[in-house]
């Protein structure tokens, strides 16, 4: 047993030693190394792919950020120009919304203006007792009437002598008027009225040329 032992260990160190081995000594180092360089390469080559794809990730991602940011500030804007709106609506409603009951006081108005411009004033005195009555009744009701529009923003237009304005006036007829200057409101035939600002009945109007 020992003799072989002996002659297993010579024979092993002849042919570490013989010229053979060591002829493929450097060949086996050399495809050692070019085995760990393609590996190595490899790697490199993984963590390349690996880096793109989390770059071409990291650049989706933050385009759909951006988007989505660009989606949230338009709703935005959106809500707040509905809820402007819808507050312009709803003030709106409250100072025209009654535009139309404004509109059919005006002829009441209208009738009561003339009642009192068809009264002669020489008879309107203490020997017309009847009639004076009647006419003072008729002026404070106006009066009061006048100031009912104002408190709900109805203002009287009587633009005589004032330069017209289409917006406000509605001429009937051009006529030369003397001392009168062209373009300017030489008659009145109706008077007319604003509401808030806004032009609820156009005066109506002869106008100087």
């Amino acid at each position: 047993m020992a003799s072989w032992c002996v002659r297993a260990v010579r024979q092993s160190y002849s042919l570490v030693t013989s010229p053979a081995f060591a002829r493929a000594s450097p060949r086996l180092l050399c495809t050692a190394t070019q085995q760990k360089s393609g590996e190595e390469e490899a790697a490199a080559s993984e963590q390349s792919t690996a880096d793109k794809a989390l770059l071409e990730e990291k650049t989706k991602l933050e385009e759909q950020l951006k988007d989505m940011t660009e989606k949230y500030k338009r709703a935005l804007a959106d809500t707040e120009n509905l809820r402007r709106r819808s507050q312009k609506m709803t003030e709106d409603a409250k100072l025209y919304g009654i535009q139309g009951f404004c509109k059919d006081l005006l002829e009441v108005a209208d009738i009561l203006e003339k009642a009192t411009e068809s009264v002669p004033k020489e008879e309107v005195t203490a020997q017309n007792p009847h009639l004076k009555n009647l006419y003072d009744g008729l002026v404070m009701t106006e009066v009061q009437i006048q100031k009912v529009f104002t408190k709900h923003g109805l203002v009287k237009l009587n633009p005589d002598g004032l330069k017209f304005d289409p917006y406000e006036h509605e001429a009937l007829f051009h006529t030369p008027v003397e001392g009168k200057e062209p373009g300017t409101v030489a008659v009145v035939t109706k008077v007319g009225y604003k509401l808030h600002g806004r032009t609820l009945r156009p005066a109506l109007v002869g106008v100087a040329k």
